[in-house]
This record gives C-alpha cells, sequence and structure tokens, in this order.
C-alpha cells in the first residue's frame, strides 16, 4: 500500500515541504487503509495529510541534536546497499 517513512530530521540539506508532505500522505493512507479514498472521505483525508504536514514541520523545526547532519547521497548509498544485500540485485 505505501512505501516505509524515511527519517527527514538533521539532513543537509533539510527537508523540503515536499518531502515532509509526502511523509504525511504516506502516514493517513497507513492509518486509514487507502491510498485513495472516497469522494466523501476525500476532504477529510487532505485535512489530515495538511494538518500532519504541519504538524511535522514544526517538530522537525524544534528538533536539536548535536550530532552532525547526515549527508543526503552517502544515506541514500547506505539504503541501496542493504537494499542489495537484502534482494539480491
Amino acid at each position: 500500500m505505501c512505501r516505509n517513512i524515511r527519517p527527514l530530521s538533521n539532513f543537509e540539506p533539510p527537508a523540503t515541504n515536499d518531502e515532509v508532505r509526502a511523509a504525511a500522505l504516506q502516514y493517513v493512507r497507513k492509518i486509514s487503509g487507502t491510498t485513495k479514498p472516497s469522494q466523501v472521505n476525500t476532504p477529510a483525508f487532505e485535512r489530515a495529510v495538511e494538518e500532519i504536514a504541519d504538524v511535522s514541520a514544526r517538530l522537525l523545526e524544534a528538533l536539536v541534536t548535536t550530532a552532525p547532519p547526515k549527508d543526503r547521497e552517502v544515506e541514500a548509498a547506505k539504503a541501496r546497499e542493504r537494499a542489495a544485500l537484502r534482494y539480491g540485485t
């Protein structure tokens, strides 16, 4: 139904609004059990996505860490390596 929601905190450059909204959409899809809501449920679905995206963005802005920011390219390479080991590709 949906991909894994990936961590968005402590990256350089920071997570974009599109990445935060995509994570919110994945979350709402997961808890609602649907990837495409019915017409009657679409307003509630979209409202939930927007509210969760707003809260998530505020959370990411408020988090404080002493760890150095992670590099997106390095993390992507690690993920590809793990996938290759796991799926043999």
